[in-house]
């Protein structure tokens, strides 16, 4: 049973591998393994029989939507980030349903098969409150709080400029809780313990159950721009200052979106160490610009995203998607 006491009858894994950005010799590789994939996909649905496939992208999802397909089951697609990377393009002719966080989306598929459902978040992570945010983390509620994050592993170049400003933020009336990641965290916990005061400095390689008491208790976030952020930042009504993966053009879009909806400032890496500082005193020092961004952030929350997915899906297996 999972967490919320539904039964998890099995796992499988299937054959797969990438195409776009490897070598030919590592797509002739991938291409058998999604040969092989294909086959096991196959006597898995042939042997299971499910009343449908959710697929959510990665290249492990195109032989079991190939399947799936010529077995007959119907399939959906959820779309977490704007635009479609190539998987979901690939398997979108064998889906009857794709299920999209925005309506930004709905210009990479057909509109006679597309729902917006919104980002699907955890019914845990919304019960958190600012307040009490503000007491767990032991915040001080005159300041303002500044929540910087950079994935399970972190991000260096976001982790980097940040300390370069500490002084300076720390200064002025600024505190902050910085998710390091793992890669930099032994680092940085040592750099905190050798500041002359650390007491509006709060680290953390990592936060699990805690990360919605943070989400309800910053001011304004700077992070990465993966997926999560057109669901959890919105539903906090937390408006951020997004660096995106320079690698990965779908983070670029989709900070573009939040801040074509006033709801975020898109910040290039290659220009962090020159801009954060003003960057962030641009918004935490303006306080209308600050509530402003704060109120168009809450009016992109779609909170309860899962339930509308899990309708959606419910929906297509009964024929009306």
């Amino acid at each position: 049973m999972d967490g919320y006491g539904l039964p998890f009858h099995d796992y499988h894994e299937v054959r797969a591998g990438p195409f776009n950005g490897v070598s030919r010799l590592r797509q002739l590789r991938s291409l058998l393994d999604l040969l092989l994939g294909f086959l096991q996909s196959l006597w898995i649905i042939a042997r299971r029989r499910p009343d449908a496939i959710l697929l959510t992208g990665g290249w492990s999802g195109l032989p079991v939507s190939l399947a799936g397909w010529l077995l007959r089951v119907r399939q959906m697609i959820y779309l977490p980030d704007i635009e479609p990377a190539l998987t979901i393009r690939a398997v979108r002719p064998f889906a009857q349903l794709v299920a999209l966080t925005t309506e930004a989306s709905r210009q990479y598929f057909p509109k006679n098969n597309t729902v917006v459902t919104g980002y699907p978040i955890r019914p845990s992570l919304l019960t958190a409150t600012r307040e009490a945010g503000i007491a767990h983390f032991q915040l001080d509620p005159a300041r303002q709080t500044l929540l910087v994050m950079g994935g399970s592993r972190g991000a260096r170049a976001i982790n980097n400029a940040l300390l370069a400003i500490l002084p300076q933020l720390l200064a002025e009336n600024v505190q902050i809780i910085h998710v390091t990641g793992t890669l930099d965290w032994e680092d940085i916990r040592a750099r905190r313990e050798a500041l002359p005061d650390a007491t509006h400095y709060h680290t953390f390689p990592y936060l699990h159950a805690e990360i919605g008491l943070a989400l309800a208790a910053a001011d304004l976030a700077l992070s990465r721009a993966g997926a999560s952020v057109l669901g959890e930042y919105p539903a906090f009504g937390l408006p951020a200052v997004l660096v995106p993966l320079t690698a990965w053009r779908f983070q670029r879009v989709n900070a573009d979106w939040l801040a074509s909806q006033n709801a975020a400032v898109r910040l290039d890496e290659n220009r962090l160490e020159a801009d954060l500082l003003s960057t962030l005193r641009g918004i935490l020092g303006d306080a209308e610009r600050l509530r402003a961004m704060q109120a168009a952030a809450r009016a992109l929350a779609i909170p309860d995203g899962a339930a509308r997915a899990a309708a959606a899906l419910a929906s297509m297996v009964k024929g009306e998607g």
